[in-house]
């Protein structure tokens, strides 16, 4: 008689699973695990009452390159949504913008093939690289957001960058602190996609 009564109650639904494809600023270089990015992002959505589970995606050093290179397999099928945070390692490297642009583009199309709704989060040009690689770069986010109909946030590390007091001793990851700021700042776009993948199921 218990087992009937269980099996018709409805299961209870799965969290919802958004998969943060990065780099060093994802995965939550220098800092304990439980301080990285995806899981501060995932504890601040909870309290928030959304069921999310945030996959941390990042490999320190990765290029966008090398993220449209493990991109498969990255994609599980329990995966309904994207934050793309690549190409701050491009930028430092002084990689080709056009080459960047390319591998975010690859990768955007990928998604979008898949029906994947996507927050793409921008990067900036450090000042020192100059203002011609600054005008090569830092429009490839808006430009590819708009073209593949993604939702954008303009800047990764806004209110963060060049902060001694939130960033680590290289001035480049973030600490502790640094990473409840980005979490704050981002946390409205990031309800922005949840919403999309919620109409788009």
């Amino acid at each position: 008689m218990v087992l009937a009564i269980m099996a018709a109650l409805p299961a209870a639904a799965a969290p919802m699973t958004i998969l943060a494809l990065g780099d060093s600023l994802t995965a939550g270089y220098g800092l304990p695990a439980a301080e990285a990015f995806p899981t501060r992002l995932e504890a601040a959505l909870k309290a928030k009452g959304r069921d999310v589970r945030i996959v941390n995606g990042g490999v320190s050093g990765d290029t966008a390159s090398g993220g449209l290179a493990r991109l498969d397999w990255s994609l599980t099928p329990d995966v309904e949504g994207v934050i793309l945070e690549l190409g701050a390692n491009d930028m430092l490297r002084g990689v080709d913008p056009a080459e960047t642009r390319k591998a975010l583009d690859a990768i955007l199309g990928k998604l979008s093939a898949r029906g994947l709704p996507v927050l793409v989060a921008g990067m900036r040009a450090a000042p020192n690289l100059g203002p011609a690689f600054r005008d090569a770069y830092d429009p490839i986010y808006p430009d590819l957001a708009a073209k593949h109909g993604a939702l954008l946030y303009p800047f990764f590390l806004d209110g963060v960058a060049a902060d001694a007091a939130l960033n680590q001793a290289d001035g480049i990851h973030p600490n502790v602190s640094g990473v409840d700021v980005v979490v704050e700042r981002i946390l409205p776009a990031v309800e922005s996609l949840i919403d999309r993948i919620e109409n788009s199921r």
